[in-house]
């Protein structure tokens, strides 16, 4: 089922959420880019990327929609060999080795 906006409302949805994402990217840019953070900011804003990348990817790991919400082995080791990956190598390894693992299962198990 899907809902029909008229323009008007989709235009003023449209630039109201452009405002509020420049607004908040405008708060940390343009307020405090050329400031020296605290160091006990700066040690938080280390995890940002290691916390923010679980989170995306978990979903789709244990829920996908390509296999409507049912657990998909392949994409449990794929999961698995990005952890490995990760924890040995590095955030750009662990892509690189789950993407990887899970386009090599799908195409030798189709």
């Amino acid at each position: 089922m899907t809902a029909n906006i008229d323009t008007g409302t989709f235009w003023l949805v449209t630039v109201l959420l452009g405002i509020g994402t420049y607004l908040i990217r405008f708060s940390f840019l343009g307020l405090l880019g050329g400031r020296q953070l605290p160091d006990w900011l700066l040690v938080h804003l280390r995890y940002v990327g290691v916390a923010v990348l679980p989170a995306l990817v978990t979903p789709m790991i244990l829920w996908p929609a390509a296999t409507a919400g049912q657990l998909d082995p392949l994409r449990m080791i794929a999961a698995l060999a990005a952890l490995v990956a990760g924890w040995r190598l590095g955030v750009i390894w662990a892509i690189v080795m789950g993407m990887g693992t899970l386009w090599a299962l799908q195409y030798a198990f189709g």
